[in-house]
């Protein structure tokens, strides 16, 4: 359910925590089928982003950002002091995940941002508006209804008959198995694209065939989404992999291979080759994954990943939990207060 802040009295701190996300592929990139790209997510614990505001004489901006995460901040407080009226309010960002690593930092960052600010003011707005005020989910709305909801997600994609402003209907939200897990695999000596190198590299492909589209539109509806619905981990892995395999084909020529990685990809292999595991990468990359059905599964399949990628300080491997609620607000005024987007 998509959260509406109601206007309130302004309170003196607000603290966000806002989960990560793992895009699992688009299933229309050229809307041959008739929408553009549609997406499909999972929200997932472990790679938050938390951050802490409260009202101040000036804006400061404090805490784990790079230089580049910094400035999006200092803009994110300009378009919002813009909308909304000039509160100045501190920012302390506690976590965040590296960024550009296909894990939907940028996104989170905004809205967190975006929802304290608008808490701290006193003012009234969705989680959709502030995501079109900052510029987050024109392709895909996965971050931003994954910040109002968790779980396992299926936006439709933008309609090529329609010019729609803001970011793509939710059509389907599964909760994902509690007992499941995911490997994460990153390359913490690249980045994914990103601003003009992605928007020049979706420029440079040639249309997505439609029957690859229908495929990947069955994959999910038919496969993924019902093998979750339903516990069977089989159907909903093999599902992951084919349509992995089907998108990252179509973005090879652009990243350099199905995975943007290659001793990512050599990773998931060698887990791939032991196991039953639904493996690929999650946005542009560099972070794959691999689905596990169980928490002994994916210690297992840890243990090879690392082994695989032993020699190679640059390569991460951890797991995750999938996460069903959505992000959590804390209010601190007169007393506190616990939001839970779920």
């Amino acid at each position: 359910m998509p959260l509406h802040f109601r206007r309130s009295s302004p309170r003196s701190t607000v603290t966000v925590d806002a989960p990560a996300r793992l895009h699992l592929g688009f299933l229309d990139p050229s809307a041959s089928l008739g929408r553009a790209f549609g997406s499909l997510g999972l929200v997932i614990d472990g790679a938050e982003t938390q951050l802490e505001a409260r009202v101040a004489d000036t804006d400061s901006i404090e805490g784990a950002l790079s230089d580049s995460d910094r400035a999006r901040a200092a803009d994110y407080l300009v378009r919002l002091h813009a909308a909304y009226g000039p509160t100045r309010i501190k920012l302390d960002v506690l976590r965040t995940p590296r960024a550009h690593s296909g894990l939907g930092s940028g996104t989170q960052l905004a809205l967190a941002i975006g929802t304290a600010y608008v808490r701290l003011a006193g003012k009234a707005a969705s989680t959709a508006e502030l995501a079109v005020l900052l510029g987050r989910g024109g392709r895909s709305g996965i971050g931003m209804l994954g910040f109002d909801s968790g779980g396992l997600l299926l936006d439709c994609g933008a309609s090529r008959h329609t010019a729609t402003r803001g970011a793509p209907p939710l059509i389907a939200r599964q909760s994902f198995p509690d007992a499941w897990r995911v490997l994460l695999v990153s390359d913490t000596s690249r980045e994914g694209l990103s601003g003009d190198a992605e928007r020049r590299g979706l420029a440079a492909l040639e249309p997505f065939p439609q029957a690859l589209a229908a495929h990947l539109c069955h994959l999910a509806l038919m496969r993924i989404l019902p093998g979750a619905a339903d516990g069977e981990f089989d159907t909903f892995a093999r599902g992951i992999t084919d349509m992995q395999q089907t998108i990252g084909e179509y973005f090879a020529p652009v990243q350099g291979g199905v995975f943007a990685s290659a001793d990512v990809e050599a990773a998931l292999c060698a887990v791939a080759a032991q196991r039953l595991a639904g493996i690929g990468q999650t946005s542009w990359g560099p972070t794959g994954f691999a689905f596990l059905p169980s928490e002994r599964d994916a210690h297992e399949a840890l243990a090879v990943a690392r082994a695989a990628a032993a020699g190679k300080p640059h390569i991460e491997c951890t797991i995750v939990s999938s996460r069903n609620r959505g992000a959590v607000i804390r209010l601190a005024g007169a007393h506190e207060t616990r939001i839970d987007a779920a």
